[in-house]
C-alpha cells in the first residue's frame, strides 16, 4: 500500500480582545468576526486537505500553554498576539521552543498606529509577518505555509 503524505497541521492563535471583531473599532479592525476569519482559514485547510485548530484567549498563560503544546503536535503556527505582540516576553520564550513555522499576524499596520505598537517580540522568532490586510491576512499567512 502506497504511503500518502502526512497531513498538516497548522495553529492558529489569537490573543485578548480578538473574541469582539467585528465590534471593537471596525473602522480600525474590520467588520470581519473571529468566526468569520476560523471559517475562511477552515475552508483554506480542508481544500489542501490540512488539520487546523484556531483559538482564541485573553490569558497570556494559556497562550503561552498552547504554543508549549504546539511542540509536539503541529507543523505550522500562526499567531496574532493581539496586545502581547508588544509585552509579552513570556510568549516570545514560548515561541522560541517551536521548530516549525511561525506567521505573525496583525489586521492593521501596527507601524502606523500608536509607538507603543511599533515593537513586537514576536517577530523576532517569526518567519514570517503580515500587517494590515485584515482578515485576509490570515489566508496570506496560510498561503505562505502552502508556498514554503
Amino acid at each position: 500500500m502506497p504511503q500518502t503524505a502526512a497531513k498538516k497541521r497548522v495553529l492558529i492563535l489569537n490573543g485578548p480582545n480578538l473574541n469582539m471583531l467585528g465590534k471593537r473599532e471596525p473602522e480600525i479592525y474590520g467588520r470581519d468576526t473571529l468566526d468569520d476569519i476560523r471559517a475562511a482559514c477552515q475552508g483554506f485547510c480542508d481544500a489542501r486537505g490540512w488539520a487546523l485548530e484556531f483559538r482564541q484567549s485573553n490569558h497570556e498563560g494559556e497562550l503561552v500553554t498552547w504554543i508549549q503544546e504546539a511542540r509536539e503536535t503541529q507543523d505550522a503556527v500562526i499567531i496574532n498576539a493581539g496586545a502581547y505582540t508588544h509585552t509579552s516576553v513570556a510568549i516570545l520564550d514560548a515561541l522560541h521552543l517551536l521548530k516549525c513555522p511561525i506567521v505573525e499576524v496583525h489586521l492593521s499596520n501596527i507601524h502606523r498606529r500608536e509607538a507603543f505598537r511599533h515593537h513586537s517580540y514576536i517577530s523576532s522568532v517569526a518567519t514570517g509577518v503580515i500587517v494590515g490586510f485584515g482578515a485576509t491576512g490570515y489566508i496570506l499567512a496560510l498561503t505562505g505555509l502552502e508556498a514554503g
